[in-house]
């Protein structure tokens, strides 16, 4: 069963691809981000292993939100690590897989 990225969550991997494109990711930007921007922002239906994969990111990444350029309107924004919140599907994203009960 695949899961529907909501509006928002679209929209922050939309912001995220044009980021990419304007050089703003960062040298250590993956591959697997890129895809997942492109996924999202085109409102694809994600697998339940790809929820769990953005869990798991949401997770890990949670700290990045304290770094330098993470918040709009401070020096430095985008950072490398806002771009790839937003890839993921930044904030909506956080809190819509976080609603997604898998069945493990």
């Amino acid at each position: 069963m695949g899961h529907q990225p909501p509006k928002d969550v679209q929209e922050a991997a939309q912001r995220a691809v044009r980021w990419i494109e304007d050089g703003k990711a960062g040298k250590g930007f993956t591959d697997t981000g890129r895809r997942r921007a492109t996924q999202l922002a085109g409102g694809s239906e994600v697998s339940d292993d790809v929820v769990r994969k953005m869990q798991a990111y949401f997770s890990r990444h949670e700290v990045d939100k304290d770094a330098e350029g993470f918040s709009r309107g401070g020096d430095g924004f985008p950072s490398p690590g806002r771009v790839a919140w937003d890839a993921w599907g930044g904030d909506p994203g956080e809190r819509w897989v976080g609603t997604i009960d898998l069945d493990d």
